[in-house]
């Protein structure tokens, strides 16, 4: 014998609030996360505040079609395997003399980003290096708070802010 409901179960906002996340089902019960780079001291938008991340994957994208186009031309002259290995070299050396001396990369430059220190000023050198290393991983860029900085940032104490 089967057990009758007296109502129809309606499943959507329960579906919904596991397709959306945690911190939609959070929201919906509640829960004041803020704006992105608050807890940073950060402006909620316009110049100074937390880069989107349309911008910053598209930055990385035109980075490291810049790395391959270097690389292939002028090292692996042609052999796409060993200019896919350089590109990793060049997109490293590209990205510690770039964010170290001016804050930016060309592509983050192009979609105006810049990478400051989490105080504002500019990002030093050994922090620099160490952002790129963690960003040349791959895995510590994929990791993000709710702030959307990734591992590579929160360790080098930096993030990435709209010009």
């Amino acid at each position: 014998m089967r057990p009758q409901y007296r109502g129809r179960v309606d499943k959507r906002q329960a579906i919904g609030s596991w397709l959306s996340g945690p911190r939609a089902a959070a929201e919906d019960m509640g829960v004041d996360f803020g704006y992105r780079g608050e807890r940073l001291g950060l402006p909620e938008a316009g110049p100074g505040s937390v880069a989107p991340l349309g911008r910053r994957f598209g930055a990385i994208f035109i980075d490291w079609a810049l790395c391959l186009l270097v690389a292939n031309g002028l090292i692996a002259q042609g052999n796409a395997h060993r200019a896919g290995n350089w590109a990793i070299v060049v997109f490293l050396v590209l990205s510690v003399l770039t964010v170290g001396t001016i804050g930016c990369t060309p592509g983050k430059r192009l979609l105006r980003l810049r990478v400051v220190s989490e105080n504002g000023g500019r990002l030093t050198f050994p922090r620099a290096v160490l952002r790129s290393v963690l960003l040349a991983l791959v895995v510590p860029a994929m990791v993000w708070d709710r702030d959307t900085r990734g591992l590579h940032d929160r360790l080098a104490k930096a993030v990435q802010v709209r010009m």
